[in-house]
């Protein structure tokens, strides 16, 4: 199974991730882990984003979509995956496409948790104040919204073009929604 989770912040995709990950028996896979990875081996991928991170610049797709190639060659990716945090262009969803047709193979499903906006920012906002991150204000928690909202749409689109786009409510407990997931994956082939 070859999945995408995708969603704004705040809606879970992380801890959903790693519960869809255990019950299909496939690797989570974090775009953020798998710079970190690299970085912290200095392998020379990581040495590339290690000085572009540091200097505040932007990854380019070319980059992640090697960092993305090399961590789907590995072993424990073969039989299937979830992507986290990627793809997150239209010229990346272009590149796993290529990638992955290489071996005979397409993304199953991307999910799209869907929430409440307002209840997620009461969420990030009891988060922000627990962990006490004094910037996490309701007006940057509403702008990285916006930003996903935007970045996101043409993504939305193009797994619906491709058919394999399923919206899954993410209101509720992790296991109510991890259950509805579960669901929307039960016919999902790759």
């Amino acid at each position: 199974m070859r999945l995408v989770i995708m969603g704004p912040p705040g809606a879970g995709k992380g801890t959903q991730a790693e519960k869809i990950a255990e019950r299909f028996g496939i690797p989570a896979i974090s775009t953020g882990a798998i710079f970190r990875e690299n970085v912290k081996n200095k392998t020379e991928l990581g040495l590339q984003v290690e000085s572009i991170m540091a200097s505040g610049g932007y990854v380019s797709d070319e980059l992640v979509n090697e960092l993305v190639a090399d961590r789907l060659s590995q072993a424990d990716a073969q039989e299937g995956f979830l992507l986290d945090g990627y793809p997150r262009t239209a010229a990346q969803v272009a590149a796993l496409d290529d990638l992955l047709a290489a071996s005979g193979h397409r993304i199953g499903a991307a999910v799209e948790l869907t929430v409440d906006e307002d209840a997620v920012v009461e969420r990030l906002l009891a988060r922000a104040a627990d962990q006490g991150r004094a910037d996490d204000t309701e007006e940057v928690i509403r702008e990285r919204m916006a930003i996903y909202t935007a970045q996101t749409a043409p993504l939305t689109a193009l797994y619906r073009e491709h058919g394999v786009l399923r919206q899954v409510d993410g209101m509720g407990s992790v296991d109510e929604v991890n259950d509805r997931i579960a669901a929307v994956l039960a016919d999902v082939q790759d």
